[in-house]
């Protein structure tokens, strides 16, 4: 049995249990208390637990999206058009076939892009007919002129500078303007439907998409199914283009509307024309050898 004066020895402090007994309602302070104090004080000063091991960039970010108001990035950034080359294939798919096959009741802006433009599929369908007009210029030239011993093939690599810079001017400035016009009537008159500038340049990129085939029909050496190729093109690139800008001038003043509609139909003709006239007009067949004298020659004083 231990000891009494065992240092080792558990034994109750009698004393604080008395004072315990006749105070009921004192107050004890423990160690777990004192642990929790600071916490408690940081928390009631305003302060989260574990706030300065948070990185508040993405606190920021989490913020901006659970209330819907995400900063938008200057136009001038690579960012603020990064987001117009995010769309998926099925959606160009689908906005493509629109624009070969318009549709009265279906207008594109509205059914096909749902304020959601992109820019993926008018840069490369803008692309692939520059290429494509230059490349069957070159072979309709060679078709034409196939089995003449006189003509040697020389490829023109000038007609894709060319062909570039007639389409994208045609894709760029020609929407600017059409927005800038559209921007303006609906100042003037309140009920007007209006389009943003990268709306307009969607429509207008993806109405190119049926000269893609045509062009490559142009190949074949028959003037009356090249002609007959244009006026299907332009009936089909013409009408998803009026069809889609027709809600934005119906209630404009009538002589308006005939101008509006009229440069816009004007304009495409002028574009799939010049095409056609510059990079598919069968060259005059070359003089031969025993054609040269003809030519006149100056006369020369005898003396």
């Amino acid at each position: 049995m231990a000891s009494d004066n065992d240092p080792f020895q558990f034994r109750e402090f009698e004393e604080a249990g008395n004072l315990l007994e006749a105070n009921k309602d004192a107050v004890t302070i423990s160690i777990d208390d004192e642990d929790q104090k600071p916490q408690r004080q940081q928390n009631a000063a305003g302060f989260a637990p574990y706030a300065a091991d948070e990185d508040p960039l993405s606190t920021d970010d989490k913020a901006e999206l659970l209330s819907g108001q995400k900063k938008s990035a200057p136009f001038w950034t690579f960012e603020y058009y990064q987001r117009f080359f995010d769309v998926e294939t099925h959606h160009v798919k689908e906005r493509i076939i629109g624009s070969v096959l318009p549709w009265p009741g279906k207008n594109f802006i509205q059914f096909y892009l749902r304020k959601n433009p992109d820019l993926y599929g008018p840069f490369w369908i803008c692309t692939t007919l520059v290429f494509a007009v230059a490349i069957s210029g070159n072979i309709s030239n060679f078709v034409f002129n196939f089995g003449n011993s006189h003509y040697r093939y020389t490829p023109e690599f000038g007609k894709v500078t060319i062909a570039a810079t007639a389409i994208f001017s045609y894709a760029c400035l020609v929407p600017l303007a059409l927005w800038g016009l559209l921007l303006w009537r609906s100042n003037k008159i309140m009920n007007l439907v209006s389009f943003s500038f990268m709306e307009i340049v969607c429509v207008y990129g993806y109405s190119l998409s049926i000269y893609i085939p045509a062009v490559v029909l142009w190949i074949l050496p028959y003037e009356w199914f090249r002609w007959c190729s244009i006026v299907v093109a332009l009936c089909l690139s013409g009408s998803v283009l009026v069809i889609t800008f027709w809600p934005a001038v119906r209630d404009d003043h009538p002589k308006v509307i005939v101008g509006i509609v009229s440069v816009i139909v004007l304009l495409n003709i002028l574009l799939a024309v010049g095409c056609k006239t510059y990079f598919f007009s069968n060259p005059q067949p070359p003089l031969r050898n025993g054609s040269l004298s003809t030519v006149a020659v100056s006369p020369t004083s005898s003396t």
